[in-house]
């Protein structure tokens, strides 16, 4: 397979969808996306006629990357459980593209998808023990161990957003005091509704906050928001020392949010660690910021796609 060979990327995430052409020598090729709808259908229509027109434009791909913003089987080709996507749960995304383009389809979740690209691209290159948390809508892992993407029994490996970090919290995922309820975008916008209720101060942050609108309180100096990003990271941490005692991890991505907002939470988190890690374990483990940015999901695409070809 040659460098500048092309391929069609696909990123469902749980408000847009990004359909792209990649190749590993030019990265981005080109790129459109859409708001997603609830249905699997229209969208995947959608996907279709995006993509076919990308592909007249630049040229016929060799394989297509599906990153999916939810839990995945690759087994079976279907999407898991969707907390954020429920009507798409039991879709069968590998067959719907791979029949609408007569070519070699790899899919994952976005967690072991950007775990992948980061591993071949970005902030995780020559490392053998990796771990790399979403941290945006909601909070997953995917893990790299011995140098290879690790499923777990039931492809269910890294879910580290349902470990219970607390007694009490946002009831995301249905489990109040989980750690995506801290450490995510819809915990951050969580826990700013529960503590503005017991707040006595005035605040910046508006009623039913993103995790932006509280973000951009917090470097406007407005207490509440700060403190809300403290307690954040401060889960984080806690989280992220399970992590690392429990796998000696050597590094750990951390993307979405974190990028934006490390700042705001990487004291916290430093200090959880500090306290609840192994000393020796978090020696050798860094955690850093995605290297990828803004196109993380495209390359997450295009790593599923490189990896499935060459296990044809």
């Amino acid at each position: 397979m040659a460098s500048d060979s092309r391929f069609l990327g696909i990123d469902i995430g749980g408000t847009k969808t990004a359909v792209s052409v990649l190749s590993e020598k030019e990265g981005v090729i080109a790129r459109e996306w859409f708001a997603s709808g609830v249905e699997p259908q229209g969208d995947v229509d959608e996907m279709v006629r995006l993509g076919r027109r990308l592909l007249e434009q630049h040229g016929q791909a060799v394989g297509v990357g599906i990153s999916v913003g939810a839990m995945f089987d690759p087994r079976s080709g279907c999407l898991g459980a969707a907390p954020h996507k429920p009507a798409w749960e039991g879709f069968p995304i590998v067959n719907a593209i791979g029949e609408a383009f007569a070519l070699p389809v790899a899919a994952d979740n976005d967690a072991n998808a950007c775990a992948l690209a980061e591993w071949r691209y970005g902030a995780g290159r020559g490392f053998r023990h990796l771990a790399f948390l979403t941290f945006g809508t909601g909070l997953g892992a995917g893990l790299i161990l011995n140098g290879a993407l690790y499923h777990g029994a039931s492809s269910l490996a890294g879910e580290i957003g349902a470990l219970r970090v607390a007694s009490e919290g946002p009831g995301v995922r249905g489990k109040p005091g989980c750690l995506e309820g801290y450490a995510s975008g819809a915990g951050i916008a969580g826990l700013a509704e529960l503590r503005r209720r017991d707040w006595k101060g005035k605040t910046a942050i508006p009623g039913s906050a993103t995790a932006r609108d509280v973000a951009v309180a917090a470097r406007s100096g407005d207490a509440l928001a700060i403190e809300i990003f403290r307690e954040s990271g401060d889960a984080l941490g806690r989280g992220l020392a399970a992590m690392i005692d429990l796998l000696n991890l050597e590094v750990i991505v951390l993307g979405s949010i974190f990028v934006r907002c490390e700042d705001l939470l990487r004291p916290s988190m430093e200090a959880a660690l500090r306290r609840e890690a192994m000393g020796s374990a978090l020696d050798d483990c860094r955690i850093v910021p995605a290297a990828l940015g803004e196109e993380i999901g495209d390359h997450a695409a295009l790593a599923l796609a490189v990896a499935g070809l060459n296990q044809c």
